[in-house]
C-alpha cells in the first residue's frame, strides 16, 4: 500500500482581520505622534481638512434645485425663531410667495438701487464696493460699511448665519459664485424677494405689503417701493408705514438714484 506524504499542517496563528475602530485608532495614534513631533504642522493640517470638508459638503445640491423648486424656511429664519424662544419671545412667521412677475418694477428697480446697484451685471461680486468697504472700514476701525450683493444676502440668509467669521464668508463667496452659474438673475430675486425680512416675523414684499399697506405687493406705489426697499438693513428697527427722519431720508435718496438712471 502506498504510503501519502501529507505536508505538515501551518500551526500558526492567522492574525485576525483589523477592525475600523482598531484601524481607527491605530491612525489617531499616529497623528499624535505627529503632532508631539511638529505640534504646528499638524495643526495647519488639521485645520486645513476641517476647512475642505466643510467646503466639500456645502449645499450646492440645494442650490441647483432653486432653478425649479422654491426654498422653504431659510436659516435667518430658524436662527431667528431660536432666539425668541430662548428670550422667551413669540415668534409669528408671515410670509406668502409670489412669483417675480407680480413683483412692481419699481420695486425692483427700488431694491437693485438700495442694495446693490450693479446686480444687473456682476457675476455675484461688487469688487468696487467691496474695495471701498475695506478702505473705510480700516479707516475707522470698525465695520462701518457693507459690501454685500444681493446674491451674497441670499446665500448667507438661505444656508448661513449672521457670524462675521471668516470661515462662514468663504462659504458664502463659493456659494455665491455657484449660485450665479445655476440661476439668472430674475429667479435669484425672485427668490430675495420672497425671503427677506421686512419687520418682526414679516418675510417677502407680498406679507410686507400686507402687514404695511394692507394691499398686495402688485398694487404697490412708487413711493411705497422706496419706502420698502429703504427698510431692509434694519427692518426690526423701522417701518416702512412710519414718517420716521430715516425713511423719509433713505426713500428719497432710493428716488433720486432711480430718476438719475431714468427708472
Amino acid at each position: 500500500m502506498e504510503e501519502v506524504n501529507q505536508q505538515p499542517v501551518d500551526q500558526s496563528p492567522v492574525p485576525p482581520a483589523v477592525q475600523p475602530a482598531s484601524r481607527l485608532r491605530v491612525e489617531a495614534s499616529k497623528f499624535i505622534q505627529l503632532f508631539k513631533r511638529n505640534p504646528l504642522k499638524s495643526l495647519v493640517i488639521l485645520l486645513t481638512a476641517i476647512i475642505l470638508l466643510q467646503i466639500i459638503f456645502l449645499p450646492y445640491g440645494n442650490v441647483k434645485q432653486l432653478k425649479t423648486k422654491n426654498p422653504g424656511e431659510t436659516a435667518f429664519m430658524r436662527e431667528y425663531a431660536d432666539r425668541a424662544k430662548k428670550e422667551n419671545r413669540p415668534f409669528h412667521k408671515k410670509q406668502n410667495w409670489i412669483s417675480f412677475k407680480s413683483i412692481p418694477q419699481d420695486a425692483v428697480d427700488a431694491v437693485v438701487v438700495a442694495e446693490d446697484g450693479t446686480f444687473w451685471w456682476h457675476g455675484g461680486f461688487d469688487w468696487f464696493e467691496f474695495k471701498e468697504s475695506v478702505e473705510r472700514n480700516f479707516e475707522e476701525g470698525r465695520a462701518a460699511r457693507g459690501a454685500s450683493t444681493i446674491t451674497q444676502q441670499l446665500v448667507k440668509n438661505l444656508y448661513l448665519s449672521s457670524s462675521k467669521n471668516p470661515l462662514r464668508k468663504l462659504k458664502e463667496w463659493i456659494l455665491t459664485w455657484y449660485m450665479e452659474q445655476q440661476l439668472s438673475k430674475s429667479r435669484i430675486l425672485e427668490i430675495y424677494f420672497n425671503v427677506i425680512e421686512w419687520g418682526d416675523g414679516v418675510y417677502g414684499i407680498e406679507a410686507a405689503s400686507q402687514y404695511y399697506f394692507d394691499k398686495s405687493a402688485s398694487d404697490l406705489n412708487r413711493d411705497e417701493c422706496t419706502r420698502l426697499a429703504a427698510i431692509i438693513p434694519s427692518p426690526r428697527k423701522h417701518r416702512a408705514d412710519v414718517d420716521s427722519k430715516y425713511v423719509l431720508r433713505r426713500s428719497k435718496l432710493i428716488l433720486e438714484r432711480m430718476e438719475a438712471r431714468g427708472m
